[in-house]
């Protein structure tokens, strides 16, 4: 008995060795915490920046994003550097996930989860009312799409991207205008930079109505586990995840405020279990996630002095 602990031990700490985000499952540390978790998908942590006032004449949006270790793809982790953004009352969203998944082309249906890449998102304007896939432009024939309406109806592309450990900049840049439906449409294309010296990859584009655009006072970010038919209920990785100062039309925005936001475990979707904290960090905001715990609720939400 004693060399089948001592082994399952030996075993247990190598297996943490090789995952560097390795941590009990999230039942044993909520039974642990004396807390029950709600349904994914998890925000385990919010960050909002707020904006002196709107920008005129959008043509650029760039968010620099610092993984502080390898995470597995055994893991549904989704970095969201534009957890949501709005343009002319139109909002989209985007970042990099562990896990990608849609469908394989404009035809298909069939999902496909090909491993870690990077997405971009929009919703329709009023998120009722359904938005196709001519509102979607891949940037190869590896890259993702869907139109769905399951989180309020929207378009999307995604691309395979191997991201790792890292720094890397998520942007979406204006593109041309053309012609839908007899009125003006502007393509705003997504892509992601390694800063280590890699390569740029393009996600793809989006297509939204109108010429000219102005960007809403404010921005935000997120982290989330998430689930997926590949992995229903994936573990919480022990990660710190460093977002940069948002940068409008290649300046620095003009922040008034930051704050942290951490949902309600107990209120249901979209709670989460309280396992991540926000810091500031000079001009940067850093999410470090860990283990389950109570947290006091005079710090669920708090401000982030950022300079």
């Amino acid at each position: 008995m004693r060399i089948a602990i001592v082994a399952f031990v030996i075993l247990t700490a190598a297996a943490f060795a090789a995952d560097p985000c390795a941590q009990p499952t999230p039942e044993e540390m909520a039974a642990a915490a004396g807390v029950k978790l709600p349904k994914r998908p998890w925000h385990v942590a919010n960050i909002w920046w707020d904006f002196e006032k709107p920008v005129g004449h959008f043509t650029s949006l760039e968010m620099d994003v610092t993984i502080d270790r390898d995470v597995p793809e055994t893991y549904n982790l989704y970095v969201s550097p534009c957890g949501i953004a709005e343009i002319n009352g139109l909002q989209f969203y985007g970042g990099i996930q562990s896990n990608i998944n849609g469908w394989a082309n404009k035809e298909s249906r069939k999902r496909v989860h090909p491993g870690r890449g990077a997405i971009f998102s929009r919703w329709s304007s009023d998120k009722k009312t359904p938005i196709g896939l001519e509102h979607v432009r891949t940037a190869a024939d590896e890259c993702l799409v869907e139109s769905a309406g399951y989180e309020g109806e929207f378009a999307s592309v995604r691309r395979p991207f191997a991201w790792k450990q890292g720094t890397y900049t998520w942007s979406v840049t204006k593109g041309e205008t053309v012609d839908h439906k007899g009125a003006p449409a502007t393509w705003f294309t997504c892509r992601v930079k390694d800063k280590s010296g890699g390569p740029t990859v393009e996600v793809g584009s989006l297509l939204f109505e109108g010429k000219d655009f102005t960007y809403w006072a404010k921005h935000s970010a997120f982290v989330e586990v998430y689930s997926t038919e590949r992995i229903p209920k994936s573990n919480i990785p022990k990660v710190n995840v460093t977002f940069g100062w948002p940068r409008i039309n290649d300046e620095k925005a003009a922040v008034k405020k930051a704050s942290a936001y951490y949902p309600d475990p107990t209120k249901g979707v979209p709670g989460s279990p309280d396992c991540a904290t926000v810091r500031a960090d000079g001009d940067k905001c850093v999410v470090e996630v860990g283990a389950i715990f109570k947290r006091d609720e005079a710090k669920r939400r708090h401000s982030l002095e950022i300079k």
